[in-house]
């Protein structure tokens, strides 16, 4: 029901919120360097942006009206997802607003960006450290975790104080770089949401098996490969939810996009990322499961790097990858289709090991 809400929320409310958008002047505004390099995107200019708070507004509105016609309590967890959609969220809508008041493609500095998003993370964090149910459990745990949590990598072994900083700063390494990879990959048409449904869909089946496989209230023969998640089944409502919202939004942003989601979008989906895989314990899983916008960064590491040691020369002609590829000379649709493949083997692959990993433990 929520999934569907959501779904429904952003398929068909869209063009009311894109003739708000045009009253309110919130036009894309392109890069020079991006429209010189490629003249197709020049066209793009003017093209409503900022529809990242159409599909916001459109998951938070499906999972409070699936979870109360339920009869049931939003939980915790599922609203610490939300506190990092929306907070993350809000710093791009920050950057995005100064571009288009400007008309000028200068919004927050890096720095400053990076500073918003600590703001929003930190109080994450704490909470999410915080509040056990009636089972002990909390919402993140103070390990590192892949498939579950690595016991051995526990950050408060080093003492509270500098296992609470570690554990602080480990998260913050997770958000910012998970945020800022997807506003990278944010640069073609579609490409983003397409990915992001993808990644959020594969994080709502992995915390759907997890509700399957609790360790309290479970079935006692499966206990071996159970999990010490809490609210799992609201991660996975949640994560449909977001998952559906950026497919209604995905038939007016995919090629040729009558909406952009700017930073306020891209960040959002960085942020609901971010919060699956501390909440479901998948923290190194994230660099498989989200890999397509792991490829997006680490080109611009790359390009950076070699930039600097060769004293000049690129990497590629571009950096994204995917504007190489643009510069290569592939259309836009087939760029941004062969990344959604890309992305979906990766995600399955992902599930496909978290799934054997439960095997292990239980054979």
């Amino acid at each position: 029901m929520a999934a569907a809400i959501s779904l429904a929320f952003t398929l068909f409310l869209t063009p009311v919120f894109l003739r708000l958008f045009r009253k309110w002047g919130w036009g894309q505004v392109i890069r020079t360097p991006e429209s010189v390099h490629n003249p197709s995107h020049e066209a793009k200019r003017g093209t409503p942006t900022m529809g990242g708070v159409i599909f916001i507004v459109g998951s938070i509105v499906g999972y409070f009206t699936g979870v109360f016609v339920s009869g049931e309590v939003p939980a915790l967890s599922a609203i610490l997802v939300i506190w990092l959609m929306v907070g993350f969220g809000a710093v791009g809508f920050i950057d995005d607003y100064m571009k288009v008041r400007s008309q000028r493609s200068l919004g927050l500095s890096g720095w400053r960006k990076v500073i918003g998003q600590l703001v929003v993370i930190i109080p994450f964090g704490i909470v999410a450290l915080n509040f056990p149910n009636q089972w002990g459990q909390k919402p993140a745990s103070a390990a590192i975790s892949l498939f579950r949590d690595i016991t051995w990598l526990n950050l408060f072994a080093f003492g509270v104080v500098l296992g609470w900083i570690l554990y602080l700063v480990w998260i913050s390494i997770i958000g910012v770089a998970t945020s800022n990879s997807v506003n990278l990959t944010d640069g073609l048409d579609g490409l983003a949401a397409g990915a992001g449904v993808i990644v959020v869909g594969a994080y709502s089946v992995i915390a759907f098996w997890q509700f399957k496989q609790p360790c309290i209230g479970g079935d006692p023969d499966a206990l071996g490969g159970c999990y010490e998640v809490r609210d799992p089944f609201n991660l996975a409502i949640i994560a449909a939810s977001f998952a559906a919202s950026l497919i209604g939004f995905l038939w007016w942003n995919a090629p040729k996009a009558k909406v952009f989601m700017g930073d306020v979008g891209s960040m959002a989906i960085g942020g609901v990322i971010t919060a699956m895989a501390i909440l479901t314990r998948t923290e190194l899983l994230l660099l498989v499961i989200a890999g397509v916008f792991v490829l997006s960064s680490g080109s611009v590491i790359l390009q950076r790097t070699y930039f600097k040691i060769t004293r000049g020369k690129r990497l590629f002609l571009m950096s994204p990858f995917h504007h190489h590829l643009e510069m290569r000379g592939w259309s836009e649709v087939t760029i941004v289709v062969r990344m959604w493949i890309i992305a979906g083997l990766l995600a399955v692959s992902a599930v496909g090991l978290f799934y054997v990993e439960w095997l292990t433990r239980v054979d």
